[in-house]
């Protein structure tokens, strides 16, 4: 179970609670790998391939750490062989590799923690020999200070762009302060998260008034100064600039999308606000996801579609496990106090049963990966089983179910999913309640979308999609091509608004997927959809290039228009995701200059001006943003 966001993280330990083992995905390489499966659960886990070497790049700064290191994204889907990596200490020593490497020929690339998926610090198979160094911002650059505190609640945090975030929402909410919503992942380096607009699930309830400092757009919103690797034509060198929120070229720099190099932000943050989540796992698709009723005569009422809940907390999400007919529905509340019969948390992380599978599961996983395909449905079934087991205790459906899932989620297996306690809702601070994702869950591959539209056509946006993802599914397993074993994420948010940091003047990122609409100030809102599957599934990307094309011919228009998520996949053949040139030459730019204002074209020529050696670019940036 994932969600969305911008290194590879640690491993886990294999841990026994209830008298049954959890399986890592170290344990589970180790007892399937010999036939081929599951490989791709230990992908990113493994430290710096090979010694520190004797003999670097010619003339490469000094006293700046220089080793060789493969290098391996989330999925395991883009991998190099091992690349000249360095860690500087400072901002100077970044500067001196930028230019060391402008002088050199050579090209430097900014790395995070390698938790993203799209191909934007380097390409899959990059050789040894390429002339790239890759800049290692988590070893040292993890400083961050209180820069301001404000009389109306909010504060100003100054953070470098290799802290993770998991680090800066616990430095914030150690002070009292916190964000609306933030990316599932802790693991994500602060600038690489402000490089692809990280977001999390949050709009306006009904009645709400946001707190000052706090926004529903993404994380880059709410950056008020930055601090950047420039060129500089006097000195005829790069240089560290720093530029402030209402200043020429920041609104480029927000969300740069790897083509720039920033080195450390500052973020405007409110005051902290104690969240209550409350899972259902009992409310069926076809009413979670129903039209609305001035589409459809089938159209719900009573409260239990998935823009109520947006209406009456502002926040939710959908995990819709494939094959299955009830999602997992979260949707979290302002609570200053914790209600009666909430399970109060004091850490983040709090789905074990999310983190580390069974072993029964582990095997199952291990089975599709290793080419039983139309286990996909099984899957899918004991993924939803084992959360409603955890999260209410109620193990009736896993009784009443067929062989194949009581031959799984046997009394151990269960035992072991009801010994940590119920999880369905749970009370505390913000940062506990919006970090749930751990390094140790599956590592699927995911598509990305952001579906911007009115408010009130919500769940039309998610009725018209839902039905579709169900319809192309069953299609695809009529022919006997099971491409999705994953689940499909549903999330809202709202559009970046410049106001929120504070900062007069303030213009939206301009390469935002959630840069407003200038002429269509009615669509305030953004879907949006990921679809997960295992790495390497037959037919998946054919799958996902007809979910996409679906998108841009359905849900671009009028009523709605799509972005691509740019963390995710997207420009999908039949083969290959990021490879379609019309998506990536026409649709993408298009659907950032649609509506008048500046924006992509704004966007691509400022950052050919701040980097116009392409020293902080790549070839796959180099045609994206041309």
């Amino acid at each position: 179970m994932r969600d969305t966001g911008a290194g590879a993280g640690g491993g886990s330990g294999t841990g026994a609670r209830g008298g049954r083992e959890l399986w890592s995905r170290r344990r589970l390489l180790a007892t399937s790998a010999g036939a081929g499966g599951a490989v791709w659960l230990l992908r990113g886990l493994a430290g710096p391939d090979g010694a520190r070497a004797s003999a670097g790049p010619p003339d490469f700064p000094a006293g700046v750490e220089l080793y060789q290191r493969v290098y391996e994204n989330w999925a395991g889907e883009i991998r190099t062989d091992a690349l000249w990596t360095c860690a500087p200490r400072t901002p100077q020593e970044v500067l001196d590799v930028v230019n060391w490497a402008h002088g050199a020929g050579w090209r430097a690339r900014a790395q995070g923690m390698r938790h993203g998926w799209a191909p934007l610090t380097v390409a899959a198979g990059t050789p040894a020999d390429a002339q790239v160094v890759l800049v290692d911002t988590t070893t040292y650059l993890t400083g961050m200070s209180v820069a301001e505190r404000s009389a109306d609640g909010s504060a100003a945090i100054r953070v470098q762009a290799g802290a993770s975030l998991e680090s800066l929402l616990a430095f914030a909410g150690a002070g009292g302060y916190g964000v609306t919503a933030a990316p599932a992942p802790g693991d994500l380096s602060v600038g690489g998260a402000l490089a692809i607009g990280a977001h999390g699930t949050a709009v306006p309830a009904l009645g709400e008034t946001p707190e000052p400092g706090q926004g529903y757009g993404s994380l880059s919103n709410l950056v008020t100064e930055l601090t950047a690797v420039v060129w500089d034509d006097a000195s005829g060198r790069y240089v560290l600039r720093t530029l402030g929120r209402a200043e020429p070229d920041c609104d480029a720099l927000l969300t740069h999308l790897g083509r720039a190099f920033v080195t450390e932000a500052v973020l405007r943050v409110g005051p902290d606000a104690n969240l209550r989540c409350v899972s259902y796992v009992d409310i069926p698709a076809s009413e979670l996801f129903a039209a609305p009723d001035g589409d459809s005569p089938g159209g719900t009422a009573g409260g239990r579609r998935f823009a109520d809940f947006v209406d009456d907390s502002g926040r939710a999400e959908a995990i819709w496990f494939a094959f299955t007919d009830v999602p997992w529905l979260k949707v979290w509340s302002r609570s200053p106090e914790r209600p009666v019969g909430s399970r109060e948390v004091d850490q983040p992380y709090n789905y074990p049963f999310s983190d580390n599978l069974p072993e029964p599961v582990a095997r199952l996983a291990g089975d599709l990966v290793s080419g039983a395909w139309a286990s996909a449905p099984l899957f899918g079934q004991v993924q939803y089983l084992m959360a409603k087991v955890a999260l209410t205790g109620d193990i009736t459906d896993v009784l009443l179910s067929g062989t194949a899932v009581r031959d799984i989620l046997t009394a151990d297996v269960l035992t072991h999913l009801l010994a940590g306690g119920l999880r369905s809702d749970l009370w505390g601070a913000s940062r506990n309640l919006l970090e749930y994702v751990r390094p140790t869950t599956l590592r699927e591959t995911a598509n990305g979308y952001a579906v911007l539209t009115r408010r009130a056509d919500l769940q039309w946006v998610v009725s018209t999609f839902t039905d579709a993802y169900r319809g192309l599914l069953d299609q695809y397993a009529a022919r006997g091509e099971y491409p999705v074993n994953g689940q499909v994420e549903i999330r809202v948010t709202g559009v970046e608004d410049p106001a929120v940091c504070g900062v007069p003047g303030a213009r939206p990122p301009l390469l935002s997927a959630l840069r407003p609409r200038v002429d269509r100030p009615d669509f305030d809102t953004a879907v949006w959809f990921d679809i997960l599957s295992l790495p390497g599934t037959p037919a998946l990307d054919r799958f996902y290039r007809d979910i996409e094309q679906f998108l841009f011919t359905t849900l671009d228009g009028d009523r709605s228009a799509v972005r691509v998520e740019w963390s995710k996949g997207w420009a999908y053949t039949d083969a290959a995701a990021w490879s379609d040139p019309d998506v990536l030459g026409r649709l993408i730019p298009a659907a950032l200059r649609a509506g008048g204002g500046p924006g992509w074209d704004e966007a691509v020529t400022t950052l050919d001006r701040l980097d116009p050696h392409r020293v902080l670019s790549t070839p796959f940036l180099d045609g994206l943003l041309s």
